[in-house]
């Protein structure tokens, strides 16, 4: 067949970019070896809400009586919530199907490899090859759990992301290596529906090290209220099997003491590790960074014709960020002008109870920038609607530099915040100034008055503090 362009994997940033290079004409054939929506519907972003969501009715119930319900006898069908998830994801993945056939897409099946000569060699599940050329090539092989060295992972003791999401019984304890988003999400789940949850983190801040210092406090503190006990400034040295036991050693690393913690499985939730391996790099003499494809600001590699979007490049590795860069590579590839995209203003989401939202600079990285800030806090303490909800936990924090009003940064931590960071993602996109803000009028009663205080208490006129 003589296609256009030709995308090896049908992630959110395959996917996508194949319905826009659709929308521009171009003829479209996608790779996938496995299920179209890649990681993020069927093993990612997707699944894990739904699990997320059940863990929040769950904890919903068992706190009705905050609002003057009484629910008794409630009990979490663990197999249940899973196949649930499992449900949305699969519900999902036939929604991509449908928009393959709607655009006239292409859907190869099989693993692909790069050749030379602009070709793609595909291997079906039965061992057969089929070669298919195009003038463009965009790899979108996404990427996987991360492993460590000295702890890998083997779907039994230690387990990745895919396992946490499919085990067949609720474990009574569980660590997890890393206090990332995926490791705060699970640690958040599993707590909720009942495992007893330690949080082991390399990194000294607490939950969520990447964030802003009061939003990393702020987690951790409710977390660990919630019962998720958190070890930061950790390393785990060892993970072993003793019977129906797994052994976890756990070396401090401010006194490098080692204690021992006993429980049912490990969930690695260390990173993401980019697969780039045996998909025809070295034979065309790509350039790879650790693994990461190296790019341009159109995701062109230093081979012509040969592009590489979302968890195999350097990127932050989120599947908006895919998606856009997937958007922008094919309007370039088919004679648009597309501005490059702006990686200071990417959002941010933890999807745990209370979530986490957050774009720009911290705090601290403001002002090692060297800005002169301004810095307001509103919490939802203060806020009618939050308390109203029964969501009182967290606060808005916005920074602004002092001299011409520049929105730098928000951080967020509470109720429906992944919902609210949009409104500061486009302020700075536009952007918009301290007093715009201030004199833009929110609804109330609404969480989004917080954005509107906290830029108030930045300036000095903040009303409900």
């Amino acid at each position: 067949m003589n296609f256009d362009l030709i995308i090896i994997g049908t992630g959110p940033g395959g996917y996508v970019a194949a319905i826009r290079a659709s929308q521009l004409g171009l003829n479209v054939g996608v790779v996938e070896r496995e299920s179209l929506g890649g990681i993020c519907l069927n093993w990612g972003c997707i699944p894990t809400k739904a699990l997320l969501k059940s863990a929040q009715v769950f904890d919903y119930i068992n706190h009705s009586k905050d609002y003057g319900i009484t629910v008794s006898g409630a009990k979490a069908n663990f197999t249940d919530v899973v196949k649930r998830s499992r449900d949305v994801a699969n519900g999902m993945s036939k929604g991509v199907q449908f928009l393959m056939k709607k655009n006239k897409i292409t859907v190869i099946e099989g693993e692909g490899t790069l050749a030379r000569g602009k070709k793609v060699i595909v291997t079906d599940s039965k061992g057969k090859k089929k070669e298919y050329d195009a003038p463009h090539i965009i790899i979108a092989t996404g990427g996987r759990s991360k492993a460590l060295p000295h702890i890998p992972i083997d779907g039994k003791s230690v387990i990745g992301y895919r396992e946490a999401m499919t085990l067949k019984k609720l474990p009574k304890k569980m660590v997890v290596m890393g206090a990332g988003a995926i490791g705060v999400e699970f640690a958040y789940f599993y707590n909720a529906m009942g495992t007893e949850v330690t949080v082991v983190e390399y990194m000294e801040q607490g939950l969520l090290p990447r964030e802003d210092k009061d939003v990393s406090k702020e987690i951790t503190k409710v977390l660990t209220k919630a019962g998720i006990k958190v070890m930061s400034n950790a390393s785990v040295e060892s993970v072993t099997k003793k019977g129906t036991s797994v052994k976890v050693k756990v070396k401090s690393r401010k006194d490098e003491k080692i204690s021992e913690i006993s429980c049912d499985v490990v969930l690695s939730a260390t990173g993401v590790t980019p697969n780039t391996e045996n998909i025809g790099l070295e034979a065309l003499g790509i350039k790879t960074d650790r693994g990461l494809i190296q790019v341009d600001d159109f995701y062109n590699t230093n081979v012509s014709g040969i592009y590489a979007i979302g968890d195999v490049t350097p990127g932050a590795a989120l599947a908006h960020v895919a998606s856009a860069e997937g958007i922008i590579c094919v309007e370039k590839i088919a004679g648009h002008h597309p501005e490059p995209l702006d990686y200071n203003n990417i959002p941010g989401c933890t999807y745990c109870n209370p979530e986490v939202a957050s774009v720009g600079m911290t705090e601290a990285a403001a002002k090692e920038a060297g800005h002169e800030i301004k810095v307001g806090k509103f919490p939802f303490s203060a806020s009618g609607k939050a308390s109203a909800s029964g969501a009182k936990e967290g606060f808005v924090k916005v920074i602004y530099d002092a001299k011409y009003g520049e929105l730098l940064g928000a951080h967020m931590v509470g109720a429906n915040v992944t919902e609210m960071i949009a409104e500061i993602v486009a302020a700075r996109k536009l952007e918009t100034t301290g007093n715009e803000i201030l004199k833009a009028v929110h609804p109330h009663p609404t969480m989004s008055e917080a954005v509107m205080e906290a830029t108030a208490a930045a300036y000095g006129e903040v009303i409900h503090l």
